[in-house]
């Protein structure tokens, strides 16, 4: 089990800006996840992998093959508060789900 969380590049996201997005993304997908799925990743370690890609159009295009897998995903927006404006994609949280299907939609990904 575990869970991959792909954040943007692209944007220039300081450490605290990335930590935070990325850890947003995390929970989300979480609370997405059936009850037996949660258990069993929490049972496991919460494996998590921080990925990374160089355009929005990435992140949806992965978050599209989640979706088709039949896995949990969550795609996360700024509020603007800080470094981005309102409304940038930031990250994709992928997952979790069995090292397998999630590899099937980020094993390609190089860490971020």
């Amino acid at each position: 089990m575990k869970q991959a969380i792909v954040a943007r590049r692209d944007l220039g996201m300081g450490e605290g800006k990335l930590a935070a997005q990325v850890a947003h993304a995390s929970l989300s997908a979480y609370e997405d996840t059936g009850r037996r799925t949660r258990k069993e990743w929490k049972g496991s370690g919460q494996k998590k992998v921080v990925l990374g890609v160089d355009s929005e159009h990435r992140l949806f295009e992965l978050a599209d093959k989640a979706d088709t897998e039949g896995i949990p995903y969550a795609i996360i927006r700024d509020a603007g508060h800080t470094e981005l404006e309102p409304g940038t994609v930031t990250a994709l949280a992928v997952g979790p789900a069995s090292d397998d299907l999630v590899d099937r939609v980020t094993g390609d990904l190089s860490l971020y």
